[in-house]
């Protein structure tokens, strides 16, 4: 597979990464087992980098440690990132991003990832109750002790981007970018200017452009598809009626419509490298195949007339969605 920069520090991937978000968290039970086989099976395919963090760990399993073990065998071949930010408290889940907990939170993943380095530390939310600044501080002593290589935001606004980009350079943003949720490329601008690349999380639309979505009440009960806004009635009718469209389009090309989705986002720039997530080899081998595809200036025209905005419904119901400054 292809490979794309980064920013300018130096990170270099696979044009296709991996998020295991889902593995242990937000789609219902998972299945080690087939976990790490996805995993391996990225790996064989060319895939090199490999997406975590600290929430992921909490409630099903540690995802950390689960994808420790898949790339134990060849961790010095590929990219690991990983987040800090969010905490638990009484009230739930909260934010905690103050230095002294990004240093526990660092020195946990390095111990659950089996690792003597984070090659991409994320702040995963932006933490109003501490300084940007002081982040990126920390994070730059935590790169200036080797134990972290490259830095990272999440969800993060330009103003917020441009403060940390001053104390640590950022190499990556990444924020969620799909065929349905377009939100993000006012964004592209201030990245495109400092130099700093992109990682799309939910490329498929957290799984609705597989083809394969089904009405909320039919996932499992600990799904968070369940009450996302784009799996109710009124949204998830017009939402298939798009996806059946763009499986036509893809199918005239003798690909998939997951495959069409990631290679619109290769398009969109070369800063830019998604990170699907599945549970399946099968689908991993699917989704790695997408950096292959070309599409013509057709393609996209036609791909934009099918979506030219995006999908119908908010990507979280209202009190979730981040305010990016």
């Amino acid at each position: 597979m292809h490979q794309r920069t980064l920013g300018t520090q130096g990170l270099t991937v696979s044009a296709i990464g991996y998020g295991s978000m889902g593995l242990t968290m937000g789609y219902g039970p998972g299945d080690e087992e087939a976990g790490i086989a996805a995993i391996r099976r990225a790996h064989d395919l060319g895939v090199t980098f490999f997406d975590t963090a600290e929430l992921y760990g909490w409630g099903a399993g540690n995802n950390e440690v689960l994808l420790g073990k898949a790339v134990s065998d060849f961790r010095d071949e590929v990219v690991l990132a990983t987040k800090f930010g969010f905490a638990q408290t009484e009230q739930g889940l909260g934010l905690n991003s103050r230095p002294d907990n990004i240093r526990t939170v660092t020195d946990n993943s390095l111990r659950y990832l089996g690792v003597d380095h984070i090659d991409v530390l994320y702040q995963h939310r932006v933490d109003p109750d501490v300084p940007i600044e002081d982040v990126a501080g920390t994070v730059k002593e935590l790169i200036d002790a080797g134990k972290v290589k490259y830095f990272g935001l999440s969800e993060a606004g330009p103003q917020t981007i441009r403060k940390a980009h001053a104390v640590q350079p950022v190499s990556v943003l990444q924020t969620e970018y799909s065929l349905f949720e377009r939100d993000v490329e006012q964004l592209f601008p201030v990245l495109q200017e400092l130099g700093i690349g992109f990682v799309p999380y939910s490329p498929l639309g957290r799984g609705f452009i597989t083809g394969t979505a089904k009405p909320a009440a039919e996932y499992d009960a600990t799904d968070f598809r369940n009450a996302n806004p784009r799996w109710q009635p009124g949204n998830f009718e017009k939402n298939v009626e798009a996806v059946d469209r763009l499986g036509r389009l893809a199918t005239a090309k003798g690909i998939t419509v997951s495959q069409l989705a990631l290679a619109w986002l290769l398009a969109q720039g070369e800063h830019i490298v998604p990170i699907p997530g599945t549970r399946s080899a099968a689908r991993m081998e699917e989704n790695a195949h997408a950096a292959d595809v070309t599409l013509t200036e057709a393609d996209l025209a036609a791909i934009h007339e099918i979506l030219p905005t995006g999908g119908f419904g908010a990507r979280y119901a209202e009190e979730h969605i981040p305010n990016w400054v």
